[in-house]
């Protein structure tokens, strides 16, 4: 089927979501065709706005529209205890589990010598900074269990070993190689809960 070149267009920039095959891009390219104009204003706007708005907060790299974001703002979270993932969608789906108390940092990435992204690559430096910077620091590493996720997991025991610093870990009900922001919330609330203590 031949579109016209500016529905196609529209159709290409949806394919390019995740998830969204053909059929779902021209699904979603012809919803869009029946927008009212303002709507059609509206969302435009929503997307430059969260393009130019949105950054890393410059203490635990999670998204933010100021220097901090929400979380590290919050004076009543407990910010001796930081959980450690590997980007800010699973800041999300903890956050909807509604339990947890403490801050993030968000690596941005795990070490990956295949893909060669080492230490140096991802947001290791600015936690080691911060942990330095807590009287009684606990990290909670919820990482996927994967190749990566374990040798990220190593590492950063490596780095603070003998440093005082409590390291516990999501508790293994989690599936092997399943992505934090897909677990439900009662098995990620179960993980936390039953975490586990791998140094201290």
């Amino acid at each position: 089927m031949v579109y016209p070149k500016s529905l196609e267009k529209l159709i290409n920039f949806y394919k390019k979501l995740p998830g969204i095959g053909e059929k779902n891009a021209e699904r979603l390219a012809l919803a869009t065709l029946n927008f009212k104009d303002e709507e059609i204003d509206s969302f435009s706007e929503a997307l430059q706005e969260v393009k130019s708005k949105i950054r890393k907060c410059k203490i635990c790299g999670h998204l933010a529209e100021d220097e901090l974001c929400d979380i590290c703002k919050d004076e009543n979270r407990d910010h001796n205890l930081i959980c450690v993932i590997e980007d800010y969608k699973s800041v999300f789906s903890f956050e909807k589990v509604g339990n947890y108390k403490g801050v993030y940092h968000v690596l941005n990435g795990l070490i990956s010598p295949a893909d060669n992204i080492g230490p140096d690559n991802i947001n290791l430096a600015s936690l080691i900074k911060r942990v330095e910077n807590l009287k009684k620091p606990e990290l909670i590493l919820a990482l996927k269990s994967t190749i990566e996720g374990e040798t990220t997991t190593l590492y950063i025991k490596k780095i603070f070993e003998n440093k005082k610093v409590l390291i516990s870990r999501l508790s293994y009900g989690i599936p092997m190689g399943a992505e934090i922001d897909y677990l439900d919330i009662i098995t990620l609330d179960k993980a936390l809960e039953d975490r586990k203590k791998i140094s201290e």
